[in-house]
This record gives structure tokens, sequence and C-alpha cells, in this order.
């Protein structure tokens, strides 16, 4: 049985990585901590059997007790700031909770691991394909060698933190991991990201913004297999070094939104009452989906293809994503149709307003 302390718990990918945990170690303690900022929510641990302690991971005091009194032995760190156009009007946040955050975690990790009474530990760190750059179209996958090359102030707050991770290991021999991992999509994303965003714009009839011409290229992962990922690091990576977990689903931006649209259009088709519940959809009026496609103005910086090698994951952990894109897309779409209550409550009307209007396709 292990004791886990999960950075960043009720965001996104924490938080189904705490559910996935509660079905596959029932015996294992969680604990959260979490900042409940914007991307933070109570309700999407709804379920899970874990113990939410607010705060912020930088308060490295607070990280000491909680290693210490819960005896913690396994640290899961997904907090972090992750979205590039906001890394773009607003970098300080970015500097301050991926850099700074996460060197209060392992300073306090240091002291009660290594410091006090010595015993095994892991510190694992949950990263981004994104510190890697950008790829040309017959460029070789990112790998576990790839050089860094951050072209944002997210990916490159998110570099910064793995080397941190890295020298902490050297330095002072602590227990890390690293995962670096390509986008996610699932339940529980913060509709600022390209598929709950573009979703939730076309069941009210909001225009689909797409950067540039849409083909920027990105590798998708099921955040289910990212747990799934993780796991297998947890259980049998070495100490000290990096796994690239992917999806095995490289596409680009405007095939998953094509994809979606025609989803929709699927769906209202086939359920009448999608029509009564969101008459604004132009799916609801008899037209199609993809009639809100817009194109805006590329973004500063933009990576035009990312790509997972996953093949060390696959030999050394035995990982393989479970889900194809197919599949995983079908999902997510009926898992956001099915909980309208959770994605209501966790946009406020003037936010979810400005994020219609301002952020496009973010992949």
């Amino acid at each position: 049985m292990a004791n886990l302390l999960v950075t960043g718990g009720a965001g996104f990918i924490g938080a189904n990585f705490v559910h996935y945990w509660n079905t596959h170690h029932a015996g294992d303690t969680v604990v959260v901590l979490d900042a409940l900022t914007y991307a933070g929510n109570r309700d999407n641990l709804t379920g899970a059997t874990a113990d939410l302690v607010e705060g912020d991971i930088r308060d490295t005091a607070l990280v000491e007790a909680l290693l210490r009194d819960r005896a913690i032995d396994t640290l899961v760190h997904f907090a972090a700031e992750s979205h590039v156009d906001r890394s773009i009007h607003g970098p300080d946040a970015f500097i301050d909770t991926n850099i700074l955050g996460t060197h209060s975690l392992l300073k306090a990790a240091r002291t009660v691991w290594l410091g006090e009474a010595a015993k095994p530990h892991r510190f694992h760190h949950v990263s981004t394909d994104e510190v890697y750059g950008s790829l040309g179209a017959n460029d070789p996958a990112f790998s576990e060698t790839t050089a860094y090359a951050p072209n944002s102030p997210y990916s490159a707050s998110k570099a910064a933190s793995d080397h941190l991770v890295r020298a902490y290991h050297h330095t002072y021999s602590l227990q890390v991991t690293t995962s670096n991992c390509s986008n996610n999509y699932g339940p529980y994303q913060f509709p600022e990201k390209l598929i709950p965003l573009f979703l939730i714009n076309a069941l009210h009839g909001r225009n689909l913004p797409i950067y540039g011409d849409g083909m920027q290229i990105r590798d998708w992962l099921h955040v289910e297999d990212h747990c799934r990922g993780i796991e297998a690091v947890l259980a049998r990576g070495q100490i000290g070094e990096t796994y690239c977990i992917g999806g095995g689903a490289e596409l680009p931006n405007i095939t998953v939104i094509d994809t979606l649209c025609a989803a929709v259009d699927a769906a209202f088709a086939s359920d009448p009452s999608l029509a009564t519940r969101f008459p604004d959809a132009p799916a609801a009026q008899g037209r199609a989906t993809a009639s809100l496609k817009t194109t805006v103005a590329d973004r500063p910086g933009h990576d035009r293809r990312y790509a997972i090698d996953e093949r060390r994951a696959r030999d050394e952990l035995g990982y393989m994503p479970a889900r194809d894109f197919t599949a995983g897309f079908a999902a997510t779409l009926k898992w956001y149709l099915d909980n309208e209550p959770w994605w209501r409550r966790v946009l406020d009307g003037s936010y979810r307003d400005w994020v219609a209007t301002n952020y496009a396709a973010r992949a």
C-alpha cells in the first residue's frame, strides 16, 4: 500500500488520475493538494476517495507538513499553469507556478524524504511534449533524447521544471521520474482547450475560431491512457529517467474539428432531445455545425507539429494506449453531453463568453 500526494489533483488530468488510482489501487491513500484556481474544481473529485487540501504548491512548509504528517511516499506532480494562450498574455503566473512551485515541492521532498528520516520514495513529475519545440512534416517524432527547444512561455516554464527535477536527482539523489505526454483529452477538461471549447461553442451556436490553416498537428492522448502510462512509470520506471507517453493518434487540428462537427450533427440527428436542450446549435436548426468554422490569425510562435515516439515506454514499461482516437473521442463527446451540469458549473458567464470570443483552436 502507498500513500500518494497528488498536486493539482482537482484539475483535468490530476482528477482523472485520482479516479483511476482509486479504481486500480483501492488500498492506497490519496491526498490531493490543489489551489482551486479557475481550472481546479472540487466537483472533479466527486465520488473519489481522496482527502482534498486547498493550498499552494509554493507553500513549502505546507508541503513538508503533508509529506511528514500523512506519511507520503509517492508524490505525483500535475499542478501547473498549462494554457499556451494564457502564457502569451500573462507569463508571470507560469513562472510562479511551474518553476517556483515545482522547486518548492522538490525542496520539501528533499527535507522530509532525504533529510529527516530517509526512506523509499518517488517524486513523479508530469510534463509535456511541448518542451521539445516544433517538428517539421518529415522530422522524426519526439523521444526521450530529443533536445529541448521550448517556443512559448508555457513550454519554457515546463522545460525549466523538468531540469530542476533532473538536477535534484543528480545532485541530491532524490528518487524521481518524469513523463512527457502529448495532447490530452477526455472527461473533466476545462473548456479552454480545443475539444471541450469547440463542443460547447457548437452547442451554443458560437463561432469555432481556427488558428491559421488549422493544419497544426498534434498527437492525441486519451487522459485515461495517460493515467495508465503514469501508473506504468511508477511501477516499472527507472529512477532518474524520463518516459514519453503518447496516444498514437497524430492528427491535424482541422481533422479533429471536422470530426467534432460531424459527431455533433450525428448526435442531434439520433437524439431529438438535444435540439430542445441546445436550441441555438446549428444542428438544432437543420444546419451543419461546420458552418460555425471561422479562421483567425495564427497565434505568436505556434508550434506546427508534435509527435511522440513511445517505444521506450512500450519496451521498458509495457505501455500501449488502449483507445484509438475514434473510440476516445466518441466517449469524450458522450461524457460532455451527459454532464452538462458539470461544465455549466465550472464556467461562469463572463469567463465563458471571454473564452468563446478570444480563444481559437488551442492545441
